[in-house]
């Protein structure tokens, strides 16, 4: 077995998380699956490439058996069957109370976008749902105090790990670094599993980033191992998968499959969606450009396209189809609450007429808005796994129509971008990956579709609407006017590194994969 190495500084509860046996389950999980994700790694860059050399995506035909035959998934069980109002957020000490208080079915313990992997946010993350699973959490901050209310059903925890491509610098094996993705899960599973189990929650994850139905056959591998080391049965474990990626909306039936022991659903996000078709068809020109982000709305004939595949794969195969994020935060202002709730009851109420069993919300707030949209078309029943959607059918092409989208690019819009990006970076490096911006609560693919898109939009020579050509020299005279703008608004120490950042991902020669691999390096 590797060693294993903790290089990561002193932070509270440390000991406490990686305990010798921890360790050692971790190492496990190494030396059975790093290689496998490294290589799964390099396959998405070899799928890209012919991606950008026919400028288009499929079906595949080598999986057409899969999508043609009869299967289901696993029957879920109770704690999973009704999933009507799921809130997200990070796994800090107020977080996790306030979302296991907030009536809210699910909570998404998110140790991925809305959370920054600095080391002390790693550990207290796992101590907290650790303490939140045993009743025993509490806080006192600033003269309040927080603690599980008894008057309440608590949400379901399903924790979200990393993804596939993000390390754990602070943990080493044989002097490798570990892989994020299997640190997050190994610890939650190694110090709760009979804990759940003795409360009838869990365990329970959601699968952020993936790919492709490969990627789902090493979770899946992963789960069967685990369950074995710790005399678990199998099948215990089960997994939601976010279809956040394009590749992956080709792949849902074959994604679900794989999984089909421990498969509990598929989500539809949006803006990480939206950065994955900018990333993929980066080089397939103008057909594939984007216009003002916040235009782009899930009822934009691609973005409808996904939804409904998703609803029709997710029934067709027993599974529970999970909507996207309703990112508002509650304000002072009536005015803007009254604007902001009717765009937010539109959203979810389109939802449940097209069959998702439930949605997401990221303030407490707003769970009882998304529960009185789904109240409406569930009635009692937990979920409405019996809408087969059999009428629908979507194409390949369908799924690529970027063209079709109304909206143009404006000066605003690029502005908005800048102005955003840059203030969720200082946050993010301040140690916070869930920031209140503009009255919305956003995470990482905010700030990835930001830059995304800009770098879309110069290298396609994008003009906006009042006939500015979309240059590198206006995005950093932009930059900079955004970069003014927020000093004395955002943190001194953290917003020329911000702005650097920014300037770097959206604007580098060769599109960075992921923001968060050049921020992880900035940070301690």
């Amino acid at each position: 077995m590797s060693e294993a190495r903790v290089v990561g500084g002193k932070v509270d509860g440390v000991e406490r998380v990686l305990s010798k046996a921890a360790l050692e389950f971790l190492a496990g999980l190494h030396d059975n699956f790093a290689a496998r994700r490294d290589e799964l790694l390099q396959a998405r860059g070899k799928r890209r490439e012919e991606a950008k050399r026919t400028g288009k995506l499929d079906f595949l035909a080598e999986t057409k058996e899969i999508r043609e035959s009869e299967w289901q998934v696993a029957v879920a069980p109770p704690a999973l069957r009704d999933r009507r109002v799921e809130i997200t957020g990070p796994t800090d000490r107020k977080m996790t109370i306030n979302a296991l208080n907030s009536g809210a079915k699910v909570w998404l313990a998110d140790f991925e976008d809305a959370n920054t992997p600095h080391w002390a946010n790693v550990v207290a993350g796992q101590v907290n749902l650790h303490d939140a699973i045993r009743g025993t959490i509490e806080l006192d901050s600033g003269g309040k105090h927080y603690a599980l209310r008894d008057d309440v059903e608590h949400a379901t925890i399903v924790v979200r790990p990393r993804g596939w491509h993000l390390d754990e610098r602070n943990i080493t094996f044989d002097g490798r670094k570990a892989v994020g993705a299997l640190v997050d899960f190994g610890l939650y599973f190694f110090h709760n599993v009979r804990a759940l189990l003795a409360a009838d929650k869990g365990p329970y994850f959601y699968l952020p980033k993936m790919e492709s139905h490969l990627e789902a056959r090493l979770w899946n591998d992963v789960f069967s191992y685990a369950e074995k080391e710790l005399g678990i049965e199998h099948g215990t474990i089960r997994a939601t998968v976010l279809i956040e990626t394009i590749p992956a909306a080709f792949e849902m039936e074959e994604i679900l499959y794989e999984l089909r022991e421990h498969a509990s659903g598929l989500n539809a996000g949006r803006w990480d969606y939206l950065f994955s078709i900018i990333k993929y068809f980066r080089d397939a020109g103008k057909k594939f450009v984007l216009p003002d982000r916040n235009s782009v709305t899930m009822t934009a004939p691609f973005m409808r396209a996904y939804t409904e595949l998703l609803v029709r794969t997710c029934h067709k195969r027993g599974a529970f189809a999970i909507g996207g994020m309703a990112a508002f935060i509650p304000s002072k202002d009536p005015e803007v609450n009254e604007g902001a709730f009717a765009k937010v009851r539109d959203d979810k109420a389109r939802e449940a007429g097209d069959g998702f069993d439930g949605s997401w919300v990221a303030h407490p707030g707003m769970v009882g808005i998304c529960a009185e949209e789904f109240d409406k078309v569930l009635g009692d029943r937990p979920n409405q796994l019996e809408r087969t959607r059999d009428e629908v059918s979507v194409t390949a092409d369908q799924l690529l129509n970027v063209a079709a989208t109304e909206g143009e690019a404006t000066e605003a819009g690029l502005r908005g971008a800048v102005d955003v990006g840059v203030r969720y970076l200082a946050s993010w490096l301040g140690g916070n990956g869930a920031a209140a911006i503009h009255n919305l609560m956003e995470d990482a693919a905010t700030a990835e579709i930001s830059r995304s898109q800009i770098w879309q939009w110069v290298r396609n020579g994008v003009e906006l609407s009042d006939g500015t050509k979309v240059t590198e020299e206006l995005v950093r005279t932009v930059l900079d006017e955004v970069r003014k703008e927020l000093d004395g608004v955002v943190p001194a120490e953290h917003l020329d590194t911000a702005v650097e950042l920014f300037e770097q991902v959206a604007l580098a020669d060769e599109f960075p994969d992921f923001l968060t691999l050049p921020a992880y390096e900035r940070i301690s």
